[in-house]
């Protein structure tokens, strides 16, 4: 299995589980990272004005993302891009020169498909044509993760790239949704102990707007994995913000100890609705 993310973190909070899952199954998880995070900024108030991480924040950022990759036990390969940065303001200024973002698509595609050629996975998993939501770099990981799964069976494409692998399937990751928040919500308001903030996440949410989900895996089991490998990445991850909001113990009770994707194509027979990414492999 390939995982295919923008920046380090993202392979923590989007997915996280069901690789740990797969790892301790015995399949071998590789994460593709596509940037360094080299723009991002401090989101873990705690360490904002921490001089040491300021000064040197893509490098640090690299340590968080080995720390993370012990914690789920998977592989993890650099991509080698450049970090766009999230550009706010209005106007809204361009992105920097030489970034992700501008790289062309066809491009950013060669290094993933000669990872996939040598990798041989039987899944990738990425995110969806809006990125999961709308920075830069998200949707370029989606246009050259859709592009390499087709490039990479191609045997007439860039042949000195390896020789041609066809995944049996890529998947987009749902991991938020109106759905999910607003399930949880009513189960909390179903037992007497409502969540006003959970409820108004969900009504952040377009109603109607939700993803297909094809494919919920149940990762009940790995989800104090998933957390530590969040708080790995301690310059990203607030440990007490959002991404610890829901109590696991209500995720279990719940039934949303899952992580959702949607089976975007398949060169196997699938059966829908599925548990497991390597439905029809095993």
């Amino acid at each position: 299995m390939v995982a295919v993310h923008a920046h380090p973190d993202d392979e923590s909070s989007k997915g996280a589980g069901s690789m740990a899952k797969y790892v301790r199954e015995g399949a071998q998880v590789t994460v593709i990272t596509c940037t360094g995070g080299e723009r991002g900024d401090i989101l873990n108030p705690k360490l904002a004005d921490d001089e040491e991480i300021l000064a040197d924040l893509p490098a640090v950022r690299r340590t968080e993302m080995a720390a993370a990759q012990r914690v789920l036990g998977v592989d993890h390969e650099w991509l080698g891009f450049v970090d766009s940065g999230l550009p706010e303001g209005d106007p809204r200024p361009e992105l920097p020169e030489g970034c992700f973002a501008r790289v062309s698509v066809e491009e950013g595609a060669r290094p993933l498909v000669a990872a996939i050629r040598r990798l041989r996975p039987h899944v990738l998993t990425t995110y969806d044509e809006n990125g999961g939501y709308p920075h830069p770099d998200h949707i370029q990981c989606h246009r050259i993760s859709a592009l390499a799964f087709d490039r990479a069976a191609d045997p007439e494409y860039a042949p000195e790239l390896g020789e041609p692998w066809e995944v049996a399937k890529m998947y987009y990751i749902n991991g938020f949704s109106r759905r999910r928040f607003q399930g949880i919500a009513d189960f909390l308001r179903g037992r007497g102990t409502p969540d006003e903030q959970l409820e108004e996440m969900a009504q952040r949410f377009p109603g109607g707007a939700d993803r297909l989900v094809t494919t919920r895996v149940d990762i009940s089991d790995e989800l104090d994995i998933r957390d530590a490998a969040l708080r790995a990445h301690a310059t990203q991850v607030d440990p007490e913000g959002f991404f610890f909001h829901i109590p696991n113990d209500v995720l279990r009770e719940s039934h949303w100890a899952t992580d959702d994707y949607e089976l975007r194509t398949s060169r196997i027979g699938v059966t829908l609705p599925e548990t497991d990414l390597f439905a029809g492999l095993r």
